[in-house]
């Protein structure tokens, strides 16, 4: 069973303050949802959560089986779509997908590469150079990317951006197995996807 927890998280960057003193807390087979303007600090949170970015103050815990893990393991735990996430258009759908793989220090087997294209809507498409896909298929690439190791916590920013409605079906998929595997926490502008949260933190501007 998988934990998270916010404990009095706050960002700065110089004087700014992106936000200050979030606190929450995601059981497993929870949803966390987080919204708030433009600029309010929604992706700059998952960033947090994700361990790409330190807090000014307070901490982010993921434990697991009631025991915390250690700060430098908890990446191997995390699973991320983002519209920051790189991906290398001048390499084909499977060669980014065991690039990051072995980033992570697994070496794939084919056969589950190409499964997991399926799973996200891009068979056929894997030898296909990235820089030849679509917006939409570029952020279900991104999915198989953040679901191939089989994360225990997923952070979704802005999860349906670009796609079409079979796209939508495909990450609402993800949300229901999600909740089976750990927690979820999804950073959105979409006034329909806050009914996924069990839990909702607003962000101010």
């Amino acid at each position: 069973m998988v934990h998270l927890s916010l404990e009095g998280v706050s960002k700065r960057f110089g004087r700014r303050r992106v936000f200050a003193e979030l606190s929450a807390e995601v059981d497993h087979g929870q949803a966390l949802v987080v919204i708030g303007p433009n600029g309010a600090g929604k992706s700059t949170l998952l960033l947090v959560i994700a361990g790409l970015l330190r807090p000014t103050r307070g901490r982010v815990v993921v434990s697991a089986e009631s025991k915390t893990l250690p700060s430098e393991s908890r990446r191997q735990w995390l699973g991320m779509v983002a519209p920051d996430l790189t991906l290398y258009p001048e390499l084909s759908g499977l060669e980014n997908l065991r690039f990051f793989e072995r980033v992570r220090g697994r070496v794939p087997k084919e056969a589950d590469l190409e499964a997991l294209l399926e799973k996200v809507g891009l068979q056929g498409r894997g030898r296909d150079m990235v820089g030849t896909y679509s917006s939409g298929m570029r952020q279900r690439l991104k999915y198989a990317f953040a679901l191939a190791h089989g994360p225990k916590v997923l952070l979704l920013d802005e999860p349906t951006a670009n796609l079409d409605s079979s796209g939508v079906s495909m990450v609402e998929e993800v949300i229901a197995e999600q909740r089976r595997r750990g927690v979820l926490v999804i950073a959105t502008n979409e006034p329909d996807e806050v009914r996924h949260g069990n839990h909702v933190l607003a962000l101010g501007g």
